[in-house]
Formats: C-alpha cells, structure tokens, sequence
C-alpha cells in the first residue's frame, strides 16, 4: 500500500484536523460531551454578541426528548411524573432512562433506516438487523463494516448487506451512497469534469471510490459477490490533461491508494471464472463463486477506518447526529464536508470526532451528551428582537416537523385512553406496547410526508385529517380505549380540557386555552360528544402536534 505525494486543499484541511485534534486548544478529553458542547457554542455567541433564547420548560423539553430519543410524545402519566419530579437531576434521569429503554432501540432503528435506506423503506431484513444493532449498542464502525462487507453466513450481520444489494446493479448509487452517508462528501458533480464548486474533488477522486464498487455484483440466489478483477477506465475532460483515457486506482478520498497484488491468469483462467460469475448471476442451481483474495470492498473499510483516514467517517456521523437532534449539522448541508464549506463550529467538531474515535463510535455516548447539553434544550421562540440570529449560532432552537414514524406513533399515543397505559416501572407491559404501537404506526406512516429542507404540510395529509372516515374510526372513536370515550366520562368540562391538553400537547392548558375551550363545549352542551370530538380533532391537527418546537 502506498500513498500519492501531492499537496492538495484536501490534504491541508486535513492536516489542519489533526494538529487541532492533537493541539492543546481542545479541551480536555475527560470532559463530559455535554459542557463541552455548551463551551464552544457560547464562545461562538459571545463573539458574535448574541444573547441566546432562555431554557424551554420543563414541559416543553420533556416532549422534545421524547421525540428525539424515543420516537414518540409522552403519555399524560410520564408528563404529570416528570412535572412533579423536585431532583436536579431528573433530566439526566429521564435520558439515562430512555436511553436504556425499548422507545430508544426501536427509535434509532427508525432513524438509521431513514438514512441508510430512504429509497427502500420498511425493509423487514434491514430494519431487523438495525434493531438487533441497536440494542446490542453495535459501534458505528462496525455497523459500516457490516453494511459493506458483511457476512452470508451470519444471521446477525447478513441482513446489513442489504444496503449494498439494493444498490448493487448501479455503480453510481453504490459510489455515491456510501460517499454521501458514509462519509459525508458528495461527489457526483466529479464524474464528467472536476467539481465546480470545490478544488477539493477531482475526477480521479470520483473514479477512485468507483473503483472499489465496480467488481461488486449480486447473484440469483441474492448474495452479495466480487468479481476477482475489473478496471474502471475514464478520461479527463481537463484541456490541460493529455493523459487520455486512464485506470483509475482504488484511490479513497483522502488521497490513499490501496494497491492490488499483481495475480497472473490464463486466458482459460478468465474465460472459467467469467463462465462462473454469469451461472452464478443466472441459475438458481449454480454454485456461490469463490471470494477472491482481494476484496476491494474490505479495503475501502480498511483505509476508511484507519487512523490516519478516518477524518471523514467520524466527522460526517458526528456531524449527522448533530443535525438530526438540532435540525442543522455543525456543517451544513451535512454531504458537503470539504474545505471550501467550513463548520460553524470547527473546533467543537473537532473535539467531538476525536471522543467519538476514542469511544469506539459509541453513537448512544454522543446522543446523550447532545440531549443534556443546554444548547439543545433552549426555547424555540425568540423574543429578544426582530432579527432573527444567524442559524449556524444556535442560539435558539430550530422547529422541527415530526417524520412520518414519529407523527404516527404520537397520534397514536394521543387518541389512546391515557389512564390504560402500563405503569413507569412496568418494563416487560411497556416492551409489548411499545412493539404494538410500533406495528400500528406502519399502517400510518406511509399517509405521511417525510420532511426535507422547506417542510409544508401536505395537501394529501390535510384532506387526510378533514374528509378520510379512518380518522373518524379510529382516532375519534367513542370507545373505552380511546382519548374521547376517556373524555366522555368526566362530568366537568374544565377536566376533559386539563386531559385533553395534557395528552395532546403534553403540557396544561393555558388560562386563554382554558377560557375558549369551556367557552366552545358549553354552547355545544347539547351534544356533548360531538364537542368532545371537535376538540380532540383541533388539538391532533394543530401546528404544535405536527412539529418538534
């Protein structure tokens, strides 16, 4: 193995990565991932003399986390219990809680799968194995390893290879894919011409991570193969480059080049093995080809995850995590990590990549100290003027709109009679329902659009919610098992607003709340049920139900 001597804009920004890493600037690496965040995000704000949004409510972050770690609202109980709990500590209970709780495992399951898998939802392979990789607390380079090179055999890991397989018969989905989620670099704009927006990716870089996909194919029988040779042959469209038509090397974005052995073969050693991959691609019957020796696949997860190469791998999972629990990566958006597109916080990304390296890509360890920090519990309203601060500050929380999974498990966790839940320290009851409510929301995502970067509800989920009669069926069915058969039964109007509100929305009403809602059921006394299906109705369909705020 050797490497190119070139001295590029990709090569100094690296270097510049690891003297920060190793320099005496970053703080200790003993500190807890929470005061660290919250240090480099204040001096960010103090140079730019910005004072940032005060702490949320106890309310208000007691329904952010659920959402953010276990998928979900919090049931009336958990907010009524968490309202009341006098500790200091009870946010750090209340993670640690979550975190070792079955809402985490299925939730992160969830939220992997909507990154790796975006075009092959509800995989029910993939998704087992993430699951199995979540509660195993599976470290994230091993799970790249698994979804990479993987192995048949394993019941386990097998299933993790779907990521590839379902890419396998397009070179460019596997290239950019793996580039893209992996390793947080786009480089589709490489292929025809060097980038255009960046010094940093040259067509060589392109056809370099090409290389190590193009042997890759998959079988009748659904395995996963490499053929044991294959060049990727492209030619510069520079003017400055007379090359003409060139190999491309097994070059990783780093500028590392992994070197072939050198196999000599017969024209009758090609021609069986050539014979050999088609029956295999075409026969049910026929048997798995041999693994070749060298597999460039394992070498791309080799140079990737070595210590002198691995700045792209953990900083763009660091980065990604960033962004799904503060709504924008420390780089932004979280596939353009190059030079030219600098992080709002070089030194906390910095800091954190270097725990997450030393802590064995622990992605529960990073989720936790991003959850206790203050930075991720502010306000979400801004109230200290009209100009609204730069986003890259995060000095006030951004407002998220719930993915499909999460909308469908807290409607569902809304309508339901909220004294029929287990109790807290019931663990075992809970684990069953949960798994139910899991299953449940699978017939209801799908109505659901998944958020991207400008988010409008839906003309298909509006009409959802005013005409479909499932809605009426089952979200507002006057049942002992649902939210309005509950509310039915309390005789005071100002109870079916205290639990309504607090199931909902998960917080009490407010005095103005309170006024218009009695307001509303008494002049609709005369058929109460209808009252109580209207509110319910407004309540699941309004704005603070549809958002993360």
């Amino acid at each position: 193995m050797r490497f190119f001597c070139r001295i590029n804009l990709v090569a100094l920004w690296l270097l510049s990565i690891v003297v920060s890493l190793n320099g005496a600037e970053l703080p200790s690496a003993n500190l807890p991932i929470e005061q660290v965040i919250d240090q480099f995000v204040q001096q960010r704000l103090d140079t730019a003399k910005v004072a940032p949004s005060p702490q949320a409510d106890d309310a208000n972050v007691l329904r952010r986390l659920m959402l953010d770690v276990a998928g979900r609202i919090p049931t009336s109980e958990e907010a009524k219990t968490y309202a009341a709990n006098r500790s200091a500590a009870k946010r750090v209970e209340l993670v640690d809680r979550l975190l070792a709780s079955p809402d985490f495992f299925w939730h992160q399951r969830n939220e992997l799968e909507r990154m790796l898998l975006p075009n092959k939802p509800n995989d029910g392979e993939f998704r087992k194995y993430l699951l199995w990789a979540v509660k195993e607390n599976r470290s994230w380079d091993a799970m790249f390893r698994d979804m990479l090179v993987g192995d048949e055999a394993d019941e386990n890991r097998q299933p993790a290879l779907t990521f590839i397989k379902s890419r396998a018969r397009d070179l460019d989905d596997m290239l950019n894919d793996t580039a893209i989620l992996f390793f947080g670099v786009n480089v589709t704009c490489a292929k025809c011409h060097d980038h255009p927006l960046t010094p940093d990716w040259k067509q060589h870089h392109y056809f370099g991570m090409a290389s190590f996909f193009s042997r890759t194919y998959v079988t009748k029988k659904n395995l996963l193969a490499e053929r044991p040779f294959g060049e990727v042959k492209f030619k510069s469209k520079r003017k400055d480059d007379t090359k003409g038509e060139q190999t491309a090397k097994f070059e990783f974005l780093t500028g590392a080049i992994v070197e072939e052995p050198v196999v000599e073969r017969s024209a009758d050693d090609i021609k069986k093995i050539e014979e050999t991959i088609k029956a295999s691609m075409q026969k049910d019957d026929a048997p798995p080809p041999e693994k070749p020796a060298f597999s460039p696949r394992e070498k791309l997860v080799e140079v990737a995850l070595r210590a002198e190469d691995n700045r792209f791998f953990a900083r763009n999972i660091v980065n990604r995590v960033w962004d799904r629990f503060f709504g924008r990566g420390l780089v932004h958006p979280v596939d353009q990590l190059h030079a030219a597109n600098a992080a709002s916080h070089p030194e906390l990304l910095d800091w954190l990549t270097r725990d997450m390296v030393a802590h064995g890509y622990d992605l529960k360890r990073l989720i936790r100290g991003i959850v206790l920090s203050q930075a991720y519990s502010r306000s979400s309203e801004w109230t200290a003027g009209s100009q609204f601060p730069d986003a890259a500050l995060f000095a006030v929380a951004n407002v998220k709109p719930l993915t499909p999974r999460q909308y469908s498990l807290s409607l569902l966790v809304a309508v339901n009679n909220p004294t029929q839940w287990p109790a807290l320290d019931q663990a075992e009851p809970w684990t069953t329902r949960r798994e139910q409510l899991e299953n449940t929301s699978n017939g209801w995502a799908g109505s659901f659009e998944m958020p991207g970067e400008s988010f409008h509800v839906a003309v298909d989920e509006a009409l959802l919610f005013s005409n479909n009669k499932r809605i009426e069926d089952e979200f507002l069915r006057d049942s002992g098992d649902r939210l309005v058969g509950h509310l039915k039964s309390l005789g005071d109007n100002q109870a079916v607003i205290e639990a309504a509100v607090l199931t909902i929305c998960s917080r009490p009403p407010r005095g103005d709340e309170r006024a218009a809602l009695d307001d509303f059921l008494q002049k609709r006394s005369a058929d109460r049920l209808a009252a109580i299906r209207q509110l319910v109705w407004v309540l699941l369909t309004g704005p603070e139900m549809r958002f993360s705020y």
